[in-house]
């Protein structure tokens, strides 16, 4: 239990500092694309750029490379997160799971029926406020410190999960483009490729990063958003280590003995020392999980690089508060979804469930405490971003949505401050 309170404790630091970054990386966007540069800046995301495949070619603009390419990485991280959380995490058992699972739908239900109650004649945008930003909520979090319930923590990672989840299902059912059923052919015999190393126990990860390629390649002919390869090529990826610990340990001592056995006065290695420690290095390779491996060297390129990147490339919006007043309707769906939607339905979800013993609260676990996870869940910020990008084309519309998701989660982060802070004072 205290090895995986530290492995999540790791995460929240990383994704706090995550959060930082793309508070920057935000500003940043919005202060050049209003500045003298603001021409290049959005002539730069406008590049086109093209790859061809044999016969195959597929050309983008720099944006969609990031929001349709680099984003697949990041929804890679998101599936194995998933995968984990499933296995051997927090939503490994029912009674653990029941609670953040009941959480995260009502996150998700109530903001999209506000946001379909403002814009019933087009409620494509629905998705935007069901979505909530990990690094920036865990962020706030880490700022405070001790203040904060390391169980709350865990809630709040645990909900997030499902609400990538339940983002994922979203992109793939509902933002995509014309549907070619020609690729999806293509689509499953890859996909079966990938499960069959699976099956037949294959470790190394490079196979399925090759495959994975091939994955995005025909989802993304096929019309379904590209992002979504990530993770279906995260479900394939294995937990399982071919070598277990026991056996690592067994072998590596072994391996140690003959390495200090043969130690002479030479400054160099010998070849029964140089044997030894390939022998070490295989075995190390052996015992690590593919998928916890994976997820560990995906991180740091997902939360310095990728989202700070996404985050730089469609937070720049031009100040124009017009936007707002032309698609206003389009704006407080978005914004009532995740500042009053979001905590009324993990609150109000949590509580039925509680009352009818559905799921139980975690008795360390104070209602207020939810109130203000409920809040902080309105930062919906990137995942709100994304999703705006896919439902809507015309830019007015975008821009006009991208300023009520910073206001909105701006105003939902402060309220699950004072919250949290005012809880902490009642202890």
């Amino acid at each position: 239990m205290v090895k995986h309170f530290k492995a999540i404790e790791r995460f929240v630091k990383d994704e706090s500092f995550s959060g930082i970054l793309l508070f920057l990386a935000t500003v940043a966007a919005l202060i050049v694309a209003n500045s003298s540069f603001g021409e290049s800046y959005f002539k730069l995301w406008n590049t086109p750029l093209g790859v061809t495949v044999g016969s195959h070619t597929i050309s983008m603009d720099l944006m969609h490379w990031i929001n349709d390419g680099l984003m697949a990485l990041f929804f890679l991280m998101v599936g194995l997160e998933i995968k984990r959380e499933l296995l051997i995490g927090e939503l490994s058992s029912i009674k653990k799971a029941s609670f953040p699972i009941v959480a995260a739908i009502g996150g998700m239900i109530i903001p999209a029926l506000i946001y379909i109650a403002f814009n019933s004649d087009n409620p494509k945008g629905f998705g935007i406020p069901m979505a909530t930003d990990i690094a920036f909520a865990l962020g706030i979090l880490m700022l405070l410190g001790k203040k904060v319930n390391p169980s709350l923590k865990l809630f709040l990672v645990a909900l997030a999960v499902v609400d990538d989840l339940g983002a994922v299902v979203v992109v793939a059912t509902v933002y995509t483009n014309e549907i070619h059923t020609e690729y999806f052919l293509y689509v499953a015999v890859t996909y079966l490729l990938i499960w069959l190393l699976n099956i037949r126990r294959v470790t190394m990860l490079l196979p399925y990063l090759l495959l994975g390629i091939a994955l995005w390649i025909f989802i993304h002919s096929a019309g379904v958003h590209a992002t979504i390869a990530g993770v279906l090529l995260a479900f394939a990826i294995p937990i399982s280590s071919k070598v277990d610990e026991k056996e690592f340990i067994k072998n590596t001592r072994e391996s140690v003995n003959i390495f200090e056995k043969h130690i002479d006065t030479i400054p160099i290695l010998n070849h029964h020392q140089i044997d030894a420690l390939e022998d070490i290095a295989y075995n190390y390779d052996k015992v690590q999980n593919p998928l916890v491996k994976l997820e560990h060297q995906l991180h740091g390129l997902s939360a310095f690089i990728i989202m700070p990147l996404f985050a730089f490339s469609n937070a720049g919006v031009m100040l124009n508060f017009s936007a707002i007043s032309e698609n206003l309707l389009i704006v407080l769906g978005v914004l009532f979804g995740l500042v009053i939607g979001k905590p009324i339905g993990i609150v109000g979800f949590t509580y039925l469930a509680n009352k009818l013993k559905i799921a139980q609260k975690p008795d360390d676990l104070k209602w207020s405490e939810i109130v203000a996870v409920g809040f902080l869940g309105g930062i919906g910020f990137t995942m709100s971003i994304f999703i705006t990008q896919l439902a809507f084309l015309d830019q007015n519309i975008i821009d006009a949505v991208k300023l009520g998701i910073f206001f909105a989660s701006f105003i939902a982060g402060l309220i699950g401050v004072l919250l949290i802070l005012r809880s902490y004072k009642t202890n």
